[in-house]
């Protein structure tokens, strides 16, 4: 989990996040055209993205595809819900 929340921490990969939420999948170029970002940029935060599960990479003949990967930002969902439950509730987290 904290690989996944380090991952979350830059404000330009929940940017990316966003934008591969509105599609099923994306080339990293797509993503540069809609973000103010240069493609080395977009590049980078998509491998840190990949590499904390919170993406999948798919290669695609000359272009790489993108998606979120949906089930993996569901369950850190859940923990962080979890966590703050049992925060705000006074109990030890789980």
């Amino acid at each position: 989990m904290v690989g996944a929340l380090t991952a979350l921490a830059h404000p330009a990969r929940l940017a990316i996040l966003r934008e591969l939420a509105a599609r099923e999948a994306c080339c990293c170029k797509d993503v540069v055209e809609r973000l103010d970002l240069a493609q080395s940029t977009v590049s980078q935060h998509l491998r840190v993205l990949v590499e904390a599960g919170l993406v999948r990479y798919e290669p695609d003949n000359r272009r790489s595809r993108y998606s979120l990967n949906r089930a993996r930002l569901a369950g850190l969902n859940d923990s962080l819900s979890a966590l703050v439950h049992a925060c705000c509730r006074g109990a030890a987290p789980i």
